[in-house]
């Protein structure tokens, strides 16, 4: 198979890509066709391109190569599971992100029985209570953006792009195809979901999960785990009953804090994490695609952005969680506090663009050696937003122009955030540090893209779920924490950010269960 990169089209050309490979060709025939890669260079904003990579077979493909300098040959991997015996006992997975979920589906896939709690409901039930929640301000502690099937990541842009480069990640993105996610993840640069294809996609894993042979249990939370000579021997729910198994993976994600405590009072070896805190920002979409595509803004979808500063201070400043024709939501998971996240649907076609915009935390803005401090940080956020709020799960709120002390903003940005935003100064929520950092970072970030800065844009606080803010401690090689057969995985572990590298850790650590358990 040939792969030709770097093949450019205007976006304003009626060229068909097919045609064009084919005249690259001349002579050679086109036996299969298929597009590895997609992407957008926006550089000159008077000469925009889509950029594609294409695969192909032409029965000729050594001299196809000679001639074309863009073109190399490559070989098509498959994934392949390790071999191992499966035992008799369950493996007994907590937490149903796409760490939980993808770690299932390998294992059953490969015949291992598997018991998925879920301390949520089922996403059918879980959409009702977050939208109630965002209606009406009564949140269920138990069903809400980050908690329940799909975990965080449901109720956000669904984006899939990742750091790593891991060979699984195709594995990952043909799942989620296979389970109703468009086609064109498979070969965007910047590939998403959406909240409300994911609904559907996860949905489909657990059934299929369930077809293969495995459990799922809703509205069961891991309260303990009984361990016998340094091994886990027992998971227990709901303090109720007992699973007895030798395997537990722990995928509980970034806000499960009274697993966390109970994790640390059983012994597991944690640790502090740095993590960022912030705010929400929003801006008109119109002005982010003017600013990212020039004069052809009105003909390509819905434009992102990615941006970081390094400040005097030394603190990082960096956009993160993009959702460009989004809007910002209620993310509480406890009574008594404020959580704000984003999210998009597949279209994008909101009128507002909204980014997390946070602030590097370092254990030493703790001021404590408890492993758990950096969750009481957020906490303590959160609950001083609830108050600022109004007591009633609005946001606090700010202008940009307020917030900055400038005027005279093009565009009057009007907040998405439900169920209300109360306007106010938000010094009374976050850290000074963070405020002034955040201003420094605004003005620094309109250097980079124009109107990033405009008065009229829209600051909702207190993005504080980022990430996770502890590490449970696992070996590099066993990817066991210091009791064996406790699997820490994902991002609430501490080993992932973001859908795509919590999936793949999830997959890593199936792998693992495998091979520490081979001939068991």
């Amino acid at each position: 198979m040939i792969r030709i990169s770097n093949i450019k089209i205007r976006v304003d050309e009626k060229n068909d890509l097919k045609e064009k490979v084919k005249k690259m060709l001349g002579s050679n025939s086109l036996k299969s066709f298929h597009i590895s890669k997609k992407s957008i260079d926006a550089r000159k904003k008077n000469d925009v391109h889509y950029v594609y990579s294409i695969d192909i077979e032409t029965g000729n493909e050594k001299e196809v190569v000679k001639h074309l300098k863009n073109a190399r040959i490559i070989e098509k991997t498959t994934y392949t599971f390790p071999k191992g015996t499966p035992k008799k006992e369950p493996v007994v997975i907590a937490g149903m992100g796409p760490a939980g979920f993808m770690c299932a589906l390998t294992l059953v896939q490969n015949g291992y029985k598997v018991i998925l709690l879920e301390r949520g409901k089922c996403v059918e039930d879980r959409i009702k209570d977050v939208d109630n929640f965002w209606q009406t301000g009564e949140l269920n502690e138990s069903s809400n953006v980050q908690f329940g099937e799909g975990g965080a990541g449901t109720f956000s842009d669904g984006k899939l792009t990742t750091g790593i480069n891991d060979f699984r990640i195709d594995k990952v993105l043909r799942e989620f195809h296979t389970h109703g996610a468009p086609e064109e993840i498979l070969y965007y640069s910047k590939p998403h979901i959406g909240t409300d294809k994911l609904c559907k996609m996860v949905a489909s894993i657990r059934e299929e999960i369930t077809r293969l042979g495995g459990e799922v249990r809703f509205l069961s939370t891991l309260t303990d785990i009984r361990i016998s000579d340094g091994k886990v021997c027992a998971a227990v729910v709901n303090n109720e009953y007992e699973i007895k198994t030798d395997n537990i993976v722990i995928a509980i994600g970034h806000s499960a804090r009274d697993t966390f405590k109970m994790l640390l009072e059983r012994g597991l070896d944690m640790e502090q994490k740095s993590f960022s805190v912030g705010v929400r920002i929003e801006h008109s979409q119109e002005m982010i695609n003017k600013s990212q595509y020039g004069e052809f803004y009105n003909q390509l979808p819905a434009a992102d952005y990615k941006m970081a500063v390094h400040l005097e201070n030394g603190r990082g400043v960096y956009t993160f969680c993009m959702c460009p024709g989004g809007e910002v939501v209620a993310s509480a998971s406890e009574s008594g506090g404020v959580v704000t996240n984003g999210m998009s649907r597949f279209a994008r076609d909101g009128k507002n663009a909204n980014s997390a915009l946070l602030v590097s935390i370092t254990p030493e803005d703790f001021q404590s050696s408890d492993p758990l401090a950096g969750m009481y940080f957020q906490r303590d956020i959160e609950r001083k937003a609830f108050m600022a709020g109004g007591g009633n799960y609005n946001a606090p709120c700010m202008k940009a122009g307020d917030f900055l002390s400038i005027y005279g903003g093009e565009y009057n940005v009007e907040p998405t955030y439900k169920p209300n935003v109360t306007y106010t100064d938000l010094r009374q929520v976050l850290p000074e540090f963070v405020i002034e950092s955040l201003r420094e970072a605004i003005v620094k970030m309109d250097d980079k893209l124009k109107g990033f800065a405009d008065a009229g844009a829209v600051l909702t606080a207190p993005e504080t779920r980022s990430s996770s803010p502890v590490r449970i401690i696992r070996d590099k090689v066993t990817m066991q924490s210091n009791i064996k057969g406790v699997y820490p995985c994902g991002e609430g572990a501490g080993y992932a950010g973001g859908i795509m590298s919590a999936a793949v850790d999830g997959i890593k650590v199936a792998e693992k269960i495998a091979e520490n358990n081979n001939g068991g």
